[in-house]
């Protein structure tokens, strides 16, 4: 007699299934999207008119990894917050998918895999290694768990303003894995990505404002009028533009173009907001979320293709 329970396999099928995608859940594979946004085209600046595929791919992987270690680890730091909240409820640790200490062992592993893969993956040609990169990713990760999550989320309303430093550090990590070094390029890119993301969020935070103010988390939309939030956002936004114009020196016509022509979109979209809110007429803040997304993309892989091609920079014409 056969003592086989089809039903009773696929039962222990889906739910192994379904762990694995709490796991992933756990590393926000979507937010993950802005590391390859961010990495990839200050790789290829770095070294211009070259594009080493392995170098890259390593790269990549390895910032993934710390992300997800960051992002993992946040969860669990969060995990009280995330049930109080419409839109992360549904998260690992909020539905109790994934026990808290496994996904802290989880987060401690992937960190300490992406140091790994680091230091030995991004030798140069001569094959001297460099703890540059992996030291960077080390800092991202206790900066974003220890710093904004457990100190600035839940006391201030600047915190997405110094926190969103976590969010910077892809420019530093690509440009390290290439040059074993750090230079004023990457450090002006990691700037357009600091003053990026007080819009980007604050954005979001007005979307989901009731959400935030019944974890007891301070974002600026929850303690401030649409208004005040939205003037902030333009200032923020000048910023980002004009700081994405001091690297135009480093690249060719290519950059210049776009960077102007999407930084002149952004910044209508963003004063389209807040033109908005002033006069009282219903607006749409999650637009300028997604609006957000994409000045950030086009300006990244706008420099990417420029540094591909090789173009001679602007500063070579003087």
């Amino acid at each position: 007699m056969s003592t086989e329970n089809p039903a009773g396999n696929a039962g222990l099928g889906a739910r192994a299934w379904g762990m694995v995608l709490a796991y992933i859940a756990l590393t926000k594979p979507r937010v993950i999207e802005l590391l390859l946004v961010s990495t990839i085209p200050v790789m290829l600046q770095a070294e211009r008119g070259t594009v080493d595929i392995g170098l890259i791919l390593i790269t990549v992987v390895g910032g993934w990894l710390g992300a997800a270690s960051a992002n993992s680890l946040n969860m669990v730091a969060d995990a009280d917050i995330d049930q109080k909240m419409k839109r992360t409820q549904r998260r690992p640790l909020a539905r109790h998918a994934v026990p808290v200490r496994n996904a802290l062992i989880f987060g401690i592993v992937l960190a300490v895999v992406s140091f790994v893969v680091l230091y030995f993956g991004t030798a140069n040609d001569a094959g001297e290694r460099s703890f540059l990169p992996s030291i960077l990713v080390l800092i991202t990760i206790g900066f974003y768990v220890f710093v904004y999550t457990l100190v600035l989320k839940r006391r201030t309303w600047q915190n997405v303003i110094w926190g969103g430093a976590a969010g910077c550090m892809p420019a530093l990590v690509g440009w390290a894995a290439v040059t074993h070094s750090l230079s004023w390029q990457p450090f002006v890119l990691f700037l357009v990505v600091f003053f990026w993301t007080p819009p980007h969020t604050w954005a979001l935070a007005m979307r989901y404002r009731e959400d935030y103010r019944a974890a007891g988390v301070p974002m600026f939309p929850v303690i401030a009028s649409d208004e005040r939030v939205t003037t902030h956002m333009v200032v923020y936004t000048w910023l980002t533009v004009i700081t994405s114009f001091v690297l135009i020196p480093a690249a060719s016509w290519i950059y210049l173009v776009v960077a102007v022509a999407s930084g002149v979109w952004f910044i209508y979209m963003v004063t389209k907001l807040y033109v908005g809110t002033r006069k009282g007429v219903e607006v749409k803040p999650l637009k300028i979320f997604l609006t957000s997304n994409e000045y950030l993309a086009l300006l990244f892989c706008g420099l990417a293709v420029d540094a591909v091609i090789n173009l001679p920079t602007v500063a070579s014409y003087f």
